[in-house]
């Protein structure tokens, strides 16, 4: 018996898996992003951030179909449209089967400063009384206006020391963009002095050399966090082959921190002198700026402030990039910044090499923060010896403390270099608020350690907290009195990690969640909370995870007689 083989026919599928893509959208998003057949620059992925911007700020969220008409744009996957528009808080991504949004958005701050003043309480009364269909209200991490706190954001609008009272008058006036802030324009600033150490660098007065020398004898560090010598970092990007760049890291997203957008709002030419000055001592192609999705305002003041510099002639058009955020704290690591610039997730990446050596679009990059940089022209007008003579307790230079919490006067304010909590209260936040007795602070926000009221006297600068584990940061302060619940502060904090940790590794993802289930019990288990807390500083990839158990250690070592009395048992 023969048997006969019978090939079967291939089948071939006669379009791309996956939904059809209606070309209508395809049109549509020419009409608003521009005609990327014509003009290919459309289609860098890098720009991917902000297109969903463009789109999400038109539709009012991003539809999956607008999605998947993005990645058909930009010749992209498609999930690596989806995968960066998911990762960020700001973006709304509504499928297929769901209802977009209601037409008006309430964000109410959770930090831990607007938890203080009430927060929890407003966001209740909201969720209670608002139409649902109408309005929508979220909890929503820092927005940088803790001097103003209890803070809540409708639209595009802060509403200040928030109620609902003023919340709804907001929605009823229909005022949903931020208000106008009043800075100082470059006519003025030109005056004053400005932009003539820019000219001096550019026509040779100044060297690369005299300028690093001035930076370190002033004692010019990182102020976003890190605190490394400035003249170092330029000369490390220095030291590599070209091009090289230049990011300025305007993403403060510390719970606490303030600083950055109080200078902005004042004098942003003052900033882009500095930012100009740092990118022309590395001979940057470009100059980036990185600033956080939660200060519209500032988007507005930068991108005029660039468009002024353009129009004078003290800077070609583009070579100044300013890029929007789209809320996620992670991003204020500098290599997570760099991902999401090129518009990817904001994952902070593994190191070396450092991005000094491969930073944006794999070129050496120099990151500097905004108040770093705006320093630079002052210190060069008025002698760095003006500078590195302040301080006090044996430190030198002036630092910018953002100061919240339980003060009369909440604020930033520059102060000496280690001046000491009990000082930075009485002489310049008017003392404790009434009916508050001190008990505790945070040196550096939210991941910089918790100190009790008996170390109120300890010098705050770099370096001198780190035998007290805890570190100075940002210098943001928060001020905790009696009054306040120390396990609802640590929770607070490490809910605000959990939300913010970018998922990458797994002590930090984990161990996040981890703790904070560990935090809400009665009775905490001071063996393991310790031991999670080790695996995570010494495991975890980047800053968030290594740091975000530190309140929690602060609260073990330092507070056990206060948890008892808020009825928490510590064993062990």
């Amino acid at each position: 018996m023969t048997v006969q083989t019978v090939t079967p026919k291939r089948r071939f599928r006669g379009k791309p898996r996956g939904r059809e893509l209606d070309p209508r959208l395809l049109e549509g998003l020419r009409e608003l992003l521009g005609d990327e057949r014509q003009d290919a620059t459309l289609r860098r992925r890098d720009l991917l951030i902000e297109h969903l911007h463009v789109i999400q700020d038109t539709r009012g969220h991003l539809p999956l179909a607008e999605l998947r008409a993005l990645a058909a744009y930009m010749n992209l996957p498609m999930a690596a449209v989806y995968e960066t528009a998911t990762f960020y808080a700001h973006f709304n991504v509504i499928h297929d089967d769901q209802l977009p949004p209601p037409a008006v958005t309430i964000r109410v701050c959770d930090s831990l400063t607007c938890q203080l003043a009430g927060a929890e309480a407003l966001k209740a009364q909201l969720d209670a009384n608002m139409d649902t269909e109408q309005v929508r209200v979220l909890r929503a991490p820092c927005m940088g206006r803790c001097d103003t706190a209890p803070v809540a954001e409708v639209g595009h609008h802060h509403v200040l020391f928030a109620t609902q009272a003023r919340i709804a008058s907001v929605i009823e006036k229909g005022h949903f963009h931020p208000d106008p802030v009043d800075w100082q324009r470059l006519d003025n600033y030109r005056r004053e002095g400005g932009f003539a150490l820019l000219q001096a660098c550019r026509e040779g007065e100044v060297t690369v050399e005299a300028l690093m020398e001035a930076m370190q004898q002033a004692n010019l560090r990182g102020l976003g966090g890190a605190g490394f010598p400035t003249f170092k970092k330029w000369s490390f990007v220095r030291q590599e082959a070209g091009p090289r760049y230049c990011a300025i890291n305007a993403d403060e997203g510390e719970p606490g921190t303030f600083k950055d957008r109080y200078y902005l709002e004042r004098s942003p030419h003052q900033f882009l002198e500095g930012a100009l000055v740092s990118a022309w001592a590395v001979d940057a192609e470009a100059l980036y700026i990185y600033l956080r999705d939660e200060y519209p305002a500032l988007h507005g003041v930068v991108r005029e402030a660039i468009g002024e510099l353009e129009a004078a002639g003290l800077v070609a058009p583009g070579y100044i990039v300013l890029r929007r955020g789209a809320g996620a704290y992670i991003c204020g690591e500098e290599s997570a910044m760099i991902e999401s610039l090129e518009g990817k997730p904001g994952k902070p990446r593994h190191r070396p090499p450092f991005v000094a050596q491969k930073g944006l679009f794999d070129r050496p990059t120099l990151v500097n923060n905004v108040e770093t940089v705006y320093w630079i022209p002052i210190i060069w007008q008025r002698g760095a010896e003006a500078f590195s003579s302040q301080g006090r307790n044996g430190r030198v230079g002036l630092r910018s403390y953002s100061v919240s919490g339980r003060v009369k006067r909440p604020g930033v304010y520059l102060a000496p270099a280690g001046i000491t909590l009990n000082e930075l209260i009485d002489e310049y936040g008017g003392g404790m608020a009434d009916g508050h007795r001190l008990a505790a602070y945070l040196p550096g926000g939210a991941s910089g350690g918790i100190l009790p009221a008996a170390k109120a006297d300890i010098p705050l600068d770099f370096d001198t907290l780190q035998a007290h584990g805890c570190f100075i940061g940002s210098a943001a302060v928060i001020v905790l009195s009696d009054q306040d619940d120390l396990r609802g502060v640590a929770t607070n904090l490490l809910a605000f990690f959990a939300d913010e940790s970018c998922g990458q590794c797994t002590p930090c993802r984990v161990g996040t969640e981890k703790m904070l289930t560990l935090l809400e019990r009665n009775e905490w288990d001071a063996g393991l909370m310790t031991q999670l807390s080790q695996v995570m500083i010494d495991a975890s990839i980047c800053g968030l995870g290594q740091a975000a158990p530190n309140p929690v250690l602060g609260l073990l070592k330092d507070f056990r007689g206060e948890l008892a009395a808020q009825n928490v048992i510590v064993k062990g």
